[in-house]
């Protein structure tokens, strides 16, 4: 009883808190089910709670599903997985009501003690709650039933497992829809744990059924069974029975399946094989890449990376590539730019030659696109490019288009550009980089949003940390001794903020000499912004420079801010002034 640090509540106050009207009281006594079965020991809690929950009748769907989830995780609190049978009642009773996300939880529940529980537990008390609620009169229960047939299986005796097939077979026949789309939906783990011998008769007939409802919403939820059930089977009834199902779904009248077969395609090459994949499954997936819904258009653009490694190059040419040729000016800009997120990748596939003769143009028209996600997808996977053309290559091709992105009016685009260019930096080397992008790193320092300032200011400290404080003293101080009289105090603040962050990359000796009197100078600024903001820096700066130097310089300057007429600066010199203090009596 000692561990229990919460208030115990008795079950008198748990029964008056759960009738009680206020929904949120309600809730907080359900959260604390596993407090009060504690206070109360398991054999209480066996006899009393538990009763009373499987007869609390609360409408509201918030409690109910705070009641499924607590459930799920009682077994140590009933006394351990030879009681856990005790906690079926309650969680069978909310597998009916008509809310869905309760169902589902109380299911995933019902999953969790049932994988805990005993084989003879199972067939004693699991086993007869799943047959009950797949004979339910209402739906719902017979839709709860679905997700539970995995867990009861395994256990059961031969003639039950005979009759759980069956009654399988059944609910993928069922009026409702709602029932089939379950049984679908949970054919494959269902599938897992039948053995091998009735897979291939009473799940692949099962199976069949489901790929000819005639609800789409039945069949979508079917293409996902296709992957499940084809690792499950061996190659050639892979071959034999899902293959046609994929091929006939891939030309289905419902958009919405051809959508899930585009998304799951890549997964069911791999189950079928490379030769059938070669045969069949390359012409579907030409069909859905030219598909005349945009959705599914977008689906298979996605994938063209990954269908195209299970593919040979010569393969992916003479199929693949030239439907990418035509999405990459398709009329969906969605499509252009689910395409542009992955036809990166493509580069590795196709090796030297045909990235240059045929990707690259692909890549350029991309780069150029009116809508911005689609310049923002390329710039952001170009290093994969790089890897197989090289660098020379890239710069004369893909530079100027990036240069022409540095500028482009989506700030946003401009930003994916400032993040990649560290990056391209270190592979095109110092020299082509001042040639090209020197220029534009601190143009950017001028930008009128202020995400592209800041940016802009973290990019100059990557870039001297890439080409070191000597590069940074020939081509970064002296543009930043330039800008920091810049008429406009917005400006003036990110050369600040840009100092504060060089000064730790560029060491001791150069920020003394260099930058310390820029800022310095700033103190005298009329704008109480750019003042605070010096008393930041100056604080940013006083571990970096020598202790003498902080209190010969860097301290009059605070003393002087901290009577400044405005109450921001002298609030953040003060603070400058207790950090100074702190850094001297530490040392």
């Amino acid at each position: 009883m000692a561990m229990v640090d919460q208030p115990l509540y008795p079950i008198a106050v748990l029964i008056d808190e759960l009738k009680n009207e206020d929904i949120q009281l309600r809730l907080n006594s359900i959260r604390r089910l596993s407090t009060i079965a504690r206070a109360l020991g398991e054999e209480r809690t066996r006899k009393e709670l538990i009763p009373f929950l499987s007869e609390n009748n609360d409408d509201d769907d918030e409690v109910l599903l705070a009641m499924a989830e607590e459930l799920g995780v009682f077994v140590p609190y009933v006394g351990g997985v030879e009681y856990a049978n005790v906690l079926l009642p309650p969680l069978e009773t909310l597998c009916t009501v008509e809310e869905t996300c309760v169902r589902d939880k109380s299911v995933e529940s019902l999953c969790r003690i049932g994988a805990q529980m005993k084989e003879q537990h199972l067939v004693e008390h699991f086993i007869p709650l799943v047959k009950r609620l797949a004979a339910g009169e209402w739906f719902t229960a017979r839709v709860s039933s679905c997700g539970l047939f995995h867990i009861a299986y395994p256990s059961a005796p031969e003639a039950m497992k005979t009759e759980l097939r069956t009654i399988y077979g059944q609910l993928c026949q069922d009026d409702m829809p709602m029932v089939r789309r379950s049984a679908a939906t949970n054919l494959g783990k269902f599938a897992a744990t039948v053995e091998a011998a009735h897979l291939k008769t009473d799940i692949m007939s099962v199976f069949e059924d489901l790929t000819h409802d005639d609800q789409d919403s039945v069949r979508l939820l079917a293409v996902e069974g296709c992957a499940a059930l084809g690792k499950l089977l061996e190659l050639q009834d892979c071959v034999a029975h899902i293959l046609p199902v994929i091929v006939n779904f891939s030309q289905d009248k419902s958009w919405r399946v051809r959508y899930m077969v585009a998304n799951q395609l890549y997964e069911l090459c791999e189950a079928v094989g490379p030769e059938p994949t070669r045969s069949e499954l390359v012409p579907a997936y030409v069909r859905l890449l030219r598909d005349n819904e945009a959705e599914v258009r977008i689906a298979a653009a996605g994938k063209v990376t990954k269908f195209s490694r299970i593919l040979s190059p010569e393969l992916a040419i003479q199929h693949i590539l030239p439907c990418v040729k035509e999405l990459s000016t398709d009329s969906s800009q969605h499509v252009r730019s689910a395409l542009a997120s992955v036809i990166m990748g493509m580069a590795p596939v196709l090796g030297k030659d045909a990235t240059i003769e045929q990707l690259l143009p692909i890549f350029l028209s991309l780069l150029k696109d009116e809508f911005p996600d689609v310049r923002l997808n390329i710039i952001s996977k170009l290093d994969q490019v790089n890897q197989v053309i090289g660098i020379d290559l890239l710069s004369q091709s893909l530079l100027p288009a990036i240069v022409e992105l540095a500028e482009d009016r989506h700030w946003r685009v401009r930003l994916a550009i400032i993040e990649y260019i560290p990056l391209l930096a270190s592979q095109l080397g110092v020299g082509f980089f001042d040639d090209k992008l020197g220029a534009l790193c601190m143009q950017w320092l001028k930008d009128k949003v202020y995400s592209i300032r800041d940016a802009a200011a973290n990019n100059v400290k990557r870039l001297a940390e890439e080409f070191g404080p000597e590069w940074a003293m020939q081509h970064i101080i002296p543009q930043v001794l330039d800008m920091i009289n810049d008429p406009h105090y917005l400006y003036r603040m990110t050369i600040l903020h840009a100092i504060s962050l060089l000064a730790p990359v560029l060491g001791t000796e150069i920020t003394t000499s260099k930058l310390l009197p820029l800022v310095i100078n700033a103190s005298k600024d009329r704008v109480p912004n750019i003042k605070f903001n010096v008393a930041k820096v100056l604080q940013s700066l006083i571990p970096i420079v020598d202790e003498s130097v902080a209190e010969s310089t860097i301290r009059p300057c605070l003393v002087e801010l901290s009577e400044d007429p405005d109450v921001d600066v002298r609030f953040f010199a003060s603070q400058a002034l207790q950090s100074n203090d702190r850094v001297q009596m530490s040392s």
